[in-house]
């Protein structure tokens, strides 16, 4: 949580509010690739890159 909140302030202070939507993208792109390695839908993710 530290480091969300240092991220957090990086970006008020340097008003770099653009990269939120980019971290989040990331973010829910890993999720997708880390849950969904294990599944039946694995072969459906991997079509996509």
């Amino acid at each position: 949580m530290e480091f969300l909140k240092d991220l957090w302030l990086f970006m008020k202070e340097r008003k770099k509010f653009w990269l939120a939507p980019i971290i989040i993208l990331l973010l829910l792109l890993g999720l997708l690739i880390v849950f969904g390695s294990g599944t039946a839908i694995a072969p459906f993710i991997y079509t996509l890159f």
